[in-house]
């Protein structure tokens, strides 16, 4: 299914961003409110946490929609699509309010992008 393979590739760039703030890559005006350019340690720890829950949201969006098989059991790989993309919807919410203009006009429409692959893969997979 096409909006699983979007939607991954989507979260995996979002994953990335996320690794390279954790190794300390001067990126955080692009996260968490844009407030430091160069994540502190205790928040490198949150960003990989991050990261790790997104791929789970990787893995599952992939399996929702019939491109991978890992073992999810399907009525709970639907219900993590949908929490996905009700966390995904607020999260473009937050975005969209954040002081960071980068955050703003990066973050938001990719977040946004990303719900409703979730949210299409959950209805449709």
């Amino acid at each position: 299914m096409i909006t699983a393979w979007i939607g991954s590739i989507t979260l995996l760039g979002i994953a990335i961003l996320y690794v390279l703030l954790a190794f300390g890559l001067p990126y955080g005006e692009f996260a968490m409110g844009g407030k430091y350019r160069i994540m502190p340690k205790r928040i490198r720890v949150a960003c990989v946490v991050s990261v790790l829950i997104q791929i789970i949201g990787i893995l599952d969006l992939l399996q929702s929609g019939n491109v991978i098989s890992i073992g999810f059991p399907h009525g709970i790989e639907k219900g993590v699509c949908y929490l996905f993309a009700v966390y995904l919807l607020l999260n473009t919410v937050i975005n969209f309010l954040s002081k960071s203009k980068k955050e703003r006009l990066t973050m938001t429409p990719l977040s946004l992008l990303t719900a409703i692959c979730f949210g299409l893969t959950a209805m449709n997979g």
